[in-house]
């Protein structure tokens, strides 16, 4: 994903931060002993703001400083660069890992990160669903860092106009799609449909909100049903009757969030970050986003959780700095720079109700009730190759070159084989 800059305050609230958490965090506990110099992987830091707060912990800890390196933007090269890295054993170079939080499954069935101690992290100040895409067989193997859901952003000034409030299930997106966009010259909907992962998030929404699941907890079965054809269908029907562009189809974050801002869509499905984007001052769009959360068959649907998780290779030298780290990353304080600086919505809870925070995000609390009712990709030792599967049956499905009743058969059937290799 893409982040734009937001404006900070500066390093005086890390000053702060850093005092108090000198004294509290400098036990070692749960089993995690070791300390020292640390290097911590990420895919590339867009907005640049990860090199200042880490900058402020290597000022408060100098025989524990920590090396950023930063992988490639691309979601996939970073995560093929991490695995080859830790498969390395010993010999890796990667201290602490920020994943997405669908690789954790994977990552901890490897044996490449470690488990975690829950009483070292904020865990109960978190909102509360991230917590699960940290955990794998009942057991923490990531703190979560960031998160996200997918939002519906609409253009409020043609629905004033037309006297419609923003549509809340599929039948009224459906129908403002068709008849409010093309009175105003503009296509209906699109979201992020080229073969990739995005297209497995916005498959995954799709299922869920029509009542239905993927997987089930940890990837062991296949729980695909009528609900899936539901949610494929819906998708599939959109391209087929129009009010999805067929060039949405090659649409990844980026090309969609371009594509809104531009003024070619009614609706589209991104992260909060396009919010922004469209809404800054100088955009074509400013003044004229409104965003709520996904709409759904019957009500409010269900998103995704995107978003990071911070991780500790099983080889770590220096685990007890790991932890430390990854506490003072979910400290209150650097949570609300992850925001203001970075763009980044904070897994922190509290931060979503500050009327500070709100005057200046003003999606947050549609932000908030979106992760609140957000749930995980499907959970899979395997998620690469169960992702790979759902992208290539629902863009086949979406392109017109299969059904939406033979795009489940598919889908079950070459997930059933995926679990039985796992």
């Amino acid at each position: 994903m893409r982040w734009i800059r937001a404006a900070g305050r500066g390093l005086l609230v890390l000053a702060v931060v850093l005092a108090g958490y000198g004294a509290s965090g400098a036990r070692a506990a749960g089993g995690l002993e070791g300390r020292g110099p640390l290097t911590l992987a990420t895919a590339g830091d867009l907005t640049g703001y990860l090199g200042p707060l880490l900058q402020g912990w290597n000022r408060a800890h100098p025989g524990e400083k920590v090396t950023l390196v930063e992988l490639p933007d691309s979601a996939d090269e970073s995560r093929a660069q991490m695995i080859t890295d830790l498969r390395g054993g010993a010999r890796s170079r990667f201290d602490v890992l920020n994943i997405d939080v669908a690789w954790t499954s994977e990552f901890a069935a490897a044996g490449w990160i470690r488990p975690l101690p829950r009483d070292r992290f904020p865990l109960g100040s978190f909102l509360r669903p991230v917590v699960d895409t940290a955990t794998y067989d009942g057991r923490l193997y990531a703190v979560p860092y960031v998160t996200n859901a997918g939002l519906l952003l609409y253009r409020k000034d043609v629905l004033a106009a037309e006297g419609v409030p923003p549509p809340r299930t599929w039948a009224e997106l459906e129908r403002a799609a068709k008849t409010i966009a093309p009175r105003h010259g503009l296509d209906g909907y699109a979201g992020q449909f080229l073969p990739y992962e995005g297209l497995t998030v916005n498959a995954a929404e799709a299922v869920y909100s029509a009542g239905g699941t993927i997987l089930g907890d940890e990837g062991d079965r296949v729980t695909v049903d009528s609900a899936a054809r539901e949610g494929i269908g819906f998708l599939a029907r959109g391209v087929r009757d129009g009010w999805v562009p067929k060039e949405a189809l090659t649409y990844t974050e980026e090309e969609s969030r371009q594509a809104f801002q531009d003024g070619r869509l009614l609706f589209l499905r991104n992260w909060p970050y396009a919010y922004v984007s469209a809404s800054a001052s100088g955009s074509p769009l400013a003044g004229k986003v409104g965003a709520v959360p996904l709409p759904g068959r019957d009500g409010p649907g269900t998103s995704v959780l995107g978003g990071s998780n911070l991780a500790v290779n099983t080889h770590a030298e220096h685990p007890d700095t790991a932890a430390r780290l990854i506490a003072y990353l979910t400290s209150e304080g650097v949570q609300r720079q992850v925001l203001t600086r970075g763009a980044l919505p904070p897994v922190r809870a509290d931060l979503y109700e500050d009327p500070e925070l709100v005057r200046r995000f003003p999606y947050l609390p549609t932000l908030r009730a979106s992760v609140l009712t957000a749930a995980p990709r499907p959970k899979s030792p395997r998620y690469d190759q169960v992702s790979m599967v759902v992208q290539a049956v629902v863009h086949d499905a979406m392109s017109g070159h299969s059904t939406p009743e033979a795009a489940v058969r598919r889908l079950a059937r070459e997930l059933a084989d995926i679990s039985r290799r796992g």
